[in-house]
Protein backbone atom coordinates (compact mmCIF):
# COMPACT_ATOMS: atom_id res chain seq x y z
CA UNK A 1 0.00 0.00 0.00
CA UNK A 2 0.96 3.24 -0.45
CA UNK A 3 -0.41 5.13 2.72
CA UNK A 4 0.49 3.79 6.22
CA UNK A 5 -1.89 2.28 8.42
CA UNK A 6 -3.19 5.59 10.31
CA UNK A 7 -5.54 4.64 13.81
CA UNK A 8 -7.75 7.19 14.88
CA UNK A 9 -10.65 7.31 17.92
CA UNK A 10 -14.33 8.78 17.95
CA UNK A 11 -14.35 11.66 20.20
CA UNK A 12 -17.49 11.29 22.75
CA UNK A 13 -19.42 13.62 21.86
CA UNK A 14 -22.72 12.02 22.80
CA UNK A 15 -21.14 9.93 25.47
CA UNK A 16 -20.62 5.95 25.38
CA UNK A 17 -20.23 4.73 21.80
CA UNK A 18 -22.46 1.04 22.11
CA UNK A 19 -24.29 0.89 25.60
CA UNK A 20 -25.75 3.88 27.65
CA UNK A 21 -26.60 1.87 30.87
CA UNK A 22 -22.88 0.32 31.25
CA UNK A 23 -21.75 0.19 34.67
CA UNK A 24 -18.01 0.18 33.66
CA UNK A 25 -18.73 3.41 32.04
CA UNK A 26 -20.59 6.16 33.34
CA UNK A 27 -22.41 8.37 30.98
CA UNK A 28 -20.37 11.35 30.59
CA UNK A 29 -20.32 13.76 27.01
CA UNK A 30 -18.09 16.59 28.78
CA UNK A 31 -15.69 18.50 26.95
CA UNK A 32 -13.25 17.48 30.18
CA UNK A 33 -13.73 14.26 29.62
CA UNK A 34 -13.19 14.24 25.69
CA UNK A 35 -9.71 16.82 26.17
CA UNK A 36 -8.18 14.15 28.47
CA UNK A 37 -9.36 11.16 26.15
CA UNK A 38 -7.67 12.34 23.21
CA UNK A 39 -4.77 14.26 24.79
CA UNK A 40 -4.30 10.52 26.03
CA UNK A 41 -4.93 8.91 22.50
CA UNK A 42 -2.63 11.63 21.08
CA UNK A 43 0.66 9.87 23.92
CA UNK A 44 -0.74 6.07 23.32
CA UNK A 45 -0.06 6.56 19.01
CA UNK A 46 -3.29 7.33 17.18
CA UNK A 47 -3.34 9.42 14.96
CA UNK A 48 -6.33 11.09 14.38
CA UNK A 49 -9.84 11.83 16.07
CA UNK A 50 -13.18 12.16 14.49
CA UNK A 51 -15.71 14.64 15.90
CA UNK A 52 -19.30 13.95 15.07
CA UNK A 53 -21.11 17.13 15.16
CA UNK A 54 -24.85 17.00 16.85
CA UNK A 55 -26.75 20.10 18.22
CA UNK A 56 -29.06 17.85 20.11
CA UNK A 57 -28.11 14.42 21.47
CA UNK A 58 -29.43 11.71 18.61
CA UNK A 59 -30.17 9.22 21.49
CA UNK A 60 -32.29 11.11 24.38
CA UNK A 61 -32.44 14.76 23.72
CA UNK A 62 -32.00 14.93 27.70
CA UNK A 63 -28.71 14.08 28.04
CA UNK A 64 -25.54 16.16 27.28
CA UNK A 65 -24.12 16.48 23.64
CA UNK A 66 -20.48 18.25 23.31
CA UNK A 67 -20.66 21.36 20.21
CA UNK A 68 -18.38 19.81 18.04
CA UNK A 69 -16.65 23.18 16.47
CA UNK A 70 -15.90 24.84 19.47
CA UNK A 71 -14.75 21.49 20.93
CA UNK A 72 -12.13 21.14 18.25
CA UNK A 73 -11.24 24.63 18.12
CA UNK A 74 -9.87 23.73 21.76
CA UNK A 75 -8.59 20.47 21.33
CA UNK A 76 -6.53 22.17 18.09
CA UNK A 77 -4.74 24.29 20.67
CA UNK A 78 -4.21 21.74 23.07
CA UNK A 79 -2.79 18.74 20.94
CA UNK A 80 0.43 19.08 19.12
CA UNK A 81 0.44 15.98 16.66
CA UNK A 82 -3.08 14.24 16.14
CA UNK A 83 -5.20 15.47 12.71
CA UNK A 84 -8.25 16.99 14.60
CA UNK A 85 -11.37 15.92 11.55
CA UNK A 86 -14.88 18.07 12.80
CA UNK A 87 -18.12 16.64 10.86
CA UNK A 88 -20.15 19.13 9.29
CA UNK A 89 -23.61 19.36 8.05
CA UNK A 90 -24.16 21.93 5.58
CA UNK A 91 -26.95 23.10 7.04
CA UNK A 92 -26.05 24.36 9.77
CA UNK A 93 -23.68 26.80 8.57
CA UNK A 94 -23.35 28.92 5.49
CA UNK A 95 -19.97 27.78 3.51
CA UNK A 96 -18.66 31.08 3.74
CA UNK A 97 -18.73 31.02 7.61
CA UNK A 98 -17.47 27.43 7.66
CA UNK A 99 -14.99 27.82 5.06
CA UNK A 100 -13.40 30.56 7.78
CA UNK A 101 -13.95 28.84 11.22
CA UNK A 102 -12.08 25.97 9.51
CA UNK A 103 -8.94 27.91 8.34
CA UNK A 104 -9.04 29.57 11.51
CA UNK A 105 -8.89 26.06 13.08
CA UNK A 106 -6.34 24.72 10.54
CA UNK A 107 -3.85 27.55 11.21
CA UNK A 108 -4.57 27.00 15.56
CA UNK A 109 -3.38 23.35 15.07
CA UNK A 110 -0.71 24.04 12.68
CA UNK A 111 -1.70 22.24 9.61
CA UNK A 112 -3.69 19.39 11.55
CA UNK A 113 -7.48 20.28 10.56
CA UNK A 114 -10.00 18.74 8.85
CA UNK A 115 -13.73 18.58 7.97
CA UNK A 116 -15.63 15.75 7.35
CA UNK A 117 -18.91 16.14 5.54
CA UNK A 118 -22.01 14.59 6.38
CA UNK A 119 -25.46 15.02 5.38
CA UNK A 120 -28.06 14.77 8.25
CA UNK A 121 -29.96 12.13 9.15
CA UNK A 122 -31.37 12.89 12.65
CA UNK A 123 -34.13 15.19 11.21
CA UNK A 124 -35.20 16.82 15.02
CA UNK A 125 -32.04 18.51 14.49
CA UNK A 126 -33.19 20.92 11.52
CA UNK A 127 -36.76 20.58 11.67
CA UNK A 128 -37.57 22.09 15.46
CA UNK A 129 -34.64 24.94 14.55
CA UNK A 130 -37.10 25.73 11.62
CA UNK A 131 -34.26 24.82 9.10
CA UNK A 132 -36.60 21.95 7.63
CA UNK A 133 -35.13 18.52 6.76
CA UNK A 134 -35.46 17.97 2.90
CA UNK A 135 -35.33 14.88 0.93
CA UNK A 136 -32.66 12.41 0.98
CA UNK A 137 -30.77 13.48 -2.69
CA UNK A 138 -31.76 16.89 -1.92
CA UNK A 139 -29.68 17.02 0.85
CA UNK A 140 -27.18 15.93 -1.48
CA UNK A 141 -27.55 18.18 -3.97
CA UNK A 142 -27.43 21.14 -1.45
CA UNK A 143 -24.17 19.72 0.21
CA UNK A 144 -22.53 19.03 -3.11
CA UNK A 145 -22.87 22.82 -4.13
CA UNK A 146 -22.07 23.72 0.14
CA UNK A 147 -18.99 21.96 -0.33
CA UNK A 148 -17.88 22.90 -3.59
CA UNK A 149 -17.88 26.55 -1.98
CA UNK A 150 -16.59 26.00 0.87
CA UNK A 151 -13.48 23.64 -1.10
CA UNK A 152 -12.54 26.55 -3.35
CA UNK A 153 -12.42 29.32 -0.58
CA UNK A 154 -10.40 26.90 2.11
CA UNK A 155 -7.87 26.86 -0.90
CA UNK A 156 -7.83 30.49 -1.11
CA UNK A 157 -9.51 31.07 -3.87
CA UNK A 158 -11.60 34.31 -4.90
CA UNK A 159 -14.88 32.92 -5.16
CA UNK A 160 -17.59 33.96 -7.52
CA UNK A 161 -20.74 31.51 -7.11
CA UNK A 162 -24.27 31.79 -8.44
CA UNK A 163 -25.81 28.84 -7.80
CA UNK A 164 -29.49 27.37 -6.77
CA UNK A 165 -28.86 27.63 -3.31
CA UNK A 166 -25.43 30.22 -2.94
CA UNK A 167 -24.86 33.71 -4.06
CA UNK A 168 -21.14 34.44 -3.41
CA UNK A 169 -19.53 37.25 -4.90
CA UNK A 170 -15.73 38.30 -4.82
CA UNK A 171 -14.87 36.49 -1.77
CA UNK A 172 -11.57 35.60 -0.52
CA UNK A 173 -10.23 34.52 2.93
CA UNK A 174 -7.65 35.26 4.76
CA UNK A 175 -5.48 33.64 6.35
CA UNK A 176 -5.16 30.64 4.12
CA UNK A 177 -3.46 27.86 5.27
CA UNK A 178 0.27 28.61 5.47
CA UNK A 179 1.22 24.55 5.79
CA UNK A 180 -0.61 22.76 2.87
CA UNK A 181 -2.80 23.42 -0.25
CA UNK A 182 -6.04 23.46 1.95
CA UNK A 183 -7.27 21.33 4.95
CA UNK A 184 -8.34 17.66 3.80
CA UNK A 185 -12.16 16.82 3.20
CA UNK A 186 -13.40 13.81 4.35
CA UNK A 187 -17.23 12.41 3.19
CA UNK A 188 -19.34 9.82 4.64
CA UNK A 189 -22.46 8.51 3.30
CA UNK A 190 -22.83 5.52 0.77
CA UNK A 191 -26.29 5.96 -1.31
CA UNK A 192 -25.26 7.26 -4.88
CA UNK A 193 -24.99 10.72 -4.70
CA UNK A 194 -22.67 10.09 -1.78
CA UNK A 195 -20.29 8.40 -3.74
CA UNK A 196 -20.68 10.80 -6.55
CA UNK A 197 -19.99 13.45 -4.12
CA UNK A 198 -16.69 12.03 -2.66
CA UNK A 199 -15.57 10.97 -5.89
CA UNK A 200 -16.16 14.57 -7.22
CA UNK A 201 -15.14 16.71 -4.17
CA UNK A 202 -13.94 14.56 -1.41
CA UNK A 203 -9.96 13.90 -0.60
CA UNK A 204 -11.06 10.67 1.78
CA UNK A 205 -14.47 8.37 1.74
CA UNK A 206 -15.86 7.41 5.17
CA UNK A 207 -16.83 3.85 4.77
CA UNK A 208 -19.15 2.26 7.85
CA UNK A 209 -18.12 -0.30 9.53
CA UNK A 210 -18.81 -3.75 7.59
CA UNK A 211 -17.76 -6.90 5.98
CA UNK A 212 -14.56 -7.10 4.04
CA UNK A 213 -16.54 -8.28 0.51
CA UNK A 214 -18.91 -5.16 1.18
CA UNK A 215 -15.86 -2.77 1.92
CA UNK A 216 -13.91 -3.82 -1.31
CA UNK A 217 -17.41 -3.61 -3.59
CA UNK A 218 -17.79 0.19 -2.23
CA UNK A 219 -14.04 0.82 -2.77
CA UNK A 220 -14.43 -1.14 -6.46
CA UNK A 221 -17.30 1.22 -7.45
CA UNK A 222 -16.30 4.82 -6.52
CA UNK A 223 -12.64 4.17 -7.08
CA UNK A 224 -13.04 3.25 -10.79
CA UNK A 225 -15.43 6.91 -11.14
CA UNK A 226 -13.91 9.51 -13.38
CA UNK A 227 -11.80 12.34 -10.94
CA UNK A 228 -9.78 14.84 -11.04
CA UNK A 229 -6.87 15.63 -8.91
CA UNK A 230 -5.05 12.99 -6.16
CA UNK A 231 -6.39 9.27 -5.87
CA UNK A 232 -9.06 9.16 -3.75
CA UNK A 233 -8.16 7.38 0.00
CA UNK A 234 -10.16 5.67 1.97
CA UNK A 235 -11.18 5.21 5.79
CA UNK A 236 -12.86 2.65 7.90
CA UNK A 237 -15.29 2.84 11.25
CA UNK A 238 -14.68 0.08 13.43
CA UNK A 239 -16.02 -0.94 16.91
CA UNK A 240 -13.26 -3.24 18.55
CA UNK A 241 -13.36 -5.75 20.90
CA UNK A 242 -9.97 -7.47 21.30
CA UNK A 243 -8.70 -9.77 24.13
CA UNK A 244 -6.39 -12.75 24.45
CA UNK A 245 -8.61 -15.07 22.93
CA UNK A 246 -11.28 -15.29 20.66
CA UNK A 247 -13.40 -16.86 23.12
CA UNK A 248 -12.76 -13.77 25.79
CA UNK A 249 -13.40 -11.40 23.24
CA UNK A 250 -16.61 -13.07 21.89
CA UNK A 251 -17.72 -13.05 25.49
CA UNK A 252 -17.01 -9.26 25.98
CA UNK A 253 -18.91 -8.65 22.42
CA UNK A 254 -22.07 -10.40 24.17
CA UNK A 255 -21.71 -8.69 27.33
CA UNK A 256 -22.02 -5.70 24.90
CA UNK A 257 -24.88 -6.77 23.31
CA UNK A 258 -27.06 -7.45 26.42
CA UNK A 259 -25.89 -3.89 27.73
CA UNK A 260 -26.83 -2.09 24.07
CA UNK A 261 -30.69 -4.41 24.59
CA UNK A 262 -31.46 -2.26 27.49
CA UNK A 263 -31.53 1.17 25.53
CA UNK A 264 -34.01 -0.26 23.00
CA UNK A 265 -36.63 2.39 24.07
CA UNK A 266 -34.48 5.09 23.09
CA UNK A 267 -33.27 3.38 19.34
CA UNK A 268 -36.52 3.20 18.75
CA UNK A 269 -36.86 7.22 19.15
CA UNK A 270 -33.88 7.60 17.51
CA UNK A 271 -35.20 4.88 14.63
CA UNK A 272 -38.05 7.37 14.02
CA UNK A 273 -35.95 10.56 13.88
CA UNK A 274 -33.91 8.88 11.37
CA UNK A 275 -34.74 9.39 7.50
CA UNK A 276 -35.15 5.60 5.77
CA UNK A 277 -33.42 6.06 3.30
CA UNK A 278 -29.65 7.08 4.79
CA UNK A 279 -27.87 3.72 3.74
CA UNK A 280 -25.94 3.80 7.38
CA UNK A 281 -28.98 2.68 9.23
CA UNK A 282 -30.03 0.19 6.53
CA UNK A 283 -26.24 -1.19 6.63
CA UNK A 284 -26.63 -1.60 10.43
CA UNK A 285 -29.81 -3.23 10.53
CA UNK A 286 -28.60 -6.08 8.81
CA UNK A 287 -27.18 -8.41 11.63
CA UNK A 288 -26.77 -7.89 15.40
CA UNK A 289 -23.70 -5.52 16.20
CA UNK A 290 -23.00 -2.60 19.03
CA UNK A 291 -21.21 0.97 18.21
CA UNK A 292 -22.13 3.87 15.79
CA UNK A 293 -21.24 3.74 11.90
CA UNK A 294 -21.30 -0.07 11.68
CA UNK A 295 -19.79 -1.00 14.84
CA UNK A 296 -18.43 -4.49 15.05
CA UNK A 297 -19.80 -5.54 11.49
CA UNK A 298 -16.20 -4.88 10.53
CA UNK A 299 -15.26 -7.99 12.06
CA UNK A 300 -13.03 -6.74 14.57
CA UNK A 301 -13.77 -9.00 17.17
CA UNK A 302 -11.12 -11.87 18.66
CA UNK A 303 -8.21 -12.31 19.60
CA UNK A 304 -5.23 -9.74 19.26
CA UNK A 305 -3.85 -11.71 16.47
CA UNK A 306 -7.64 -12.27 14.48
CA UNK A 307 -7.98 -8.33 15.20
CA UNK A 308 -4.30 -7.68 13.95
CA UNK A 309 -4.87 -9.61 10.62
CA UNK A 310 -8.54 -7.98 9.66
CA UNK A 311 -6.98 -5.04 9.85
CA UNK A 312 -3.88 -5.94 7.29
CA UNK A 313 -6.89 -7.40 5.25
CA UNK A 314 -8.84 -4.43 5.09
CA UNK A 315 -5.95 -2.53 4.33
CA UNK A 316 -5.10 -4.43 1.77
CA UNK A 317 -8.59 -3.13 -0.20
CA UNK A 318 -7.71 -0.02 0.22
CA UNK A 319 -8.39 0.82 4.05
CA UNK A 320 -5.60 3.39 5.05
CA UNK A 321 -7.55 5.42 8.08
CA UNK A 322 -8.93 3.16 10.63
CA UNK A 323 -11.61 5.27 13.48
CA UNK A 324 -12.00 3.15 16.04
CA UNK A 325 -14.46 2.96 19.04
CA UNK A 326 -14.47 0.69 22.34
CA UNK A 327 -16.73 0.49 25.54
CA UNK A 328 -15.06 1.38 28.35
CA UNK A 329 -13.46 3.67 26.02
CA UNK A 330 -10.66 4.80 27.69
CA UNK A 331 -9.69 1.18 28.90
CA UNK A 332 -9.93 -0.71 25.68
CA UNK A 333 -8.08 1.81 23.75
CA UNK A 334 -5.35 1.39 25.63
CA UNK A 335 -5.39 -2.23 25.15
CA UNK A 336 -5.81 -1.94 21.73
CA UNK A 337 -2.58 0.67 21.69
CA UNK A 338 -0.45 -1.97 24.15
CA UNK A 339 -1.67 -5.21 22.63
CA UNK A 340 -2.90 -4.43 18.68
CA UNK A 341 -1.03 -1.73 17.28
CA UNK A 342 2.28 -3.39 17.37
CA UNK A 343 0.91 -6.60 16.31
CA UNK A 344 -0.10 -4.76 13.40
CA UNK A 345 3.10 -2.35 12.90
CA UNK A 346 5.48 -5.80 13.14
CA UNK A 347 3.13 -7.88 10.59
CA UNK A 348 3.54 -4.63 8.42
CA UNK A 349 7.44 -4.97 8.99
CA UNK A 350 7.43 -8.09 7.68
CA UNK A 351 6.30 -10.80 4.43
CA UNK A 352 3.30 -11.74 4.72
CA UNK A 353 1.12 -14.71 3.54
CA UNK A 354 -1.85 -13.69 1.67
CA UNK A 355 -4.73 -13.16 3.66
CA UNK A 356 -7.55 -15.04 4.19
CA UNK A 357 -11.41 -15.40 2.27
CA UNK A 358 -13.19 -12.05 3.01
CA UNK A 359 -16.50 -12.14 4.49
Amino acid sequence: MSHAIRFGIWALVHGNRAALQDPDEPYDASFARNRALILEAESLGYDSTLVAQHTINPHDERLDQLEAWTASAALAALTSRIEIITAIKPYLYHPVVLAKMALQIEEISGGRFAINLVNAWNRPELERAGIGFAEHDERYAYGEEWLSVVRRLLAGERVTHAGRHFNVQEYELRPTSRFRARPRIYVGGESAPARQLVADQGDVWFINGQPLDDVKSLIDDVSGRPRSGAPLRFGLSAFVVARETDAEAEEAHRHLLELAAKDAPLKAIQTANTDPKVVMMQTMAKSPRVGTNGGTAAGLVGSYDRVAERILAFHALGIETFMLQFQPFEREMRRFAAEVMPRVRARQATPRRKAGGHG
